[in-house]
């Protein structure tokens, strides 16, 4: 059998389990430093919380 789908975070969510505000979440995302996993018709955003971790570890690295 396949993994079980992971669950999709908002944006509010997902900025709440990195400690940092929905803004700025939201700012990144536009900025093209951070990319969602799924971007609706409605133009709202869904994370992985697993994918964002890497992307931000990616970008930690990136400024060393």
């Amino acid at each position: 059998m396949g993994r079980p789908a992971e669950k999709l975070l908002t944006t509010a969510q997902a900025a709440e389990h990195l400690g940092i505000s929905r803004g700025t979440l939201a700012r990144y995302a536009r900025d093209g430093l951070l990319k969602p996993t799924l971007k609706l018709p409605t133009g709202h955003l869904r994370w992985s919380l697993e994918d964002l971790r890497r992307q931000m570890r990616e970008l930690r690295e990136g400024d060393r």
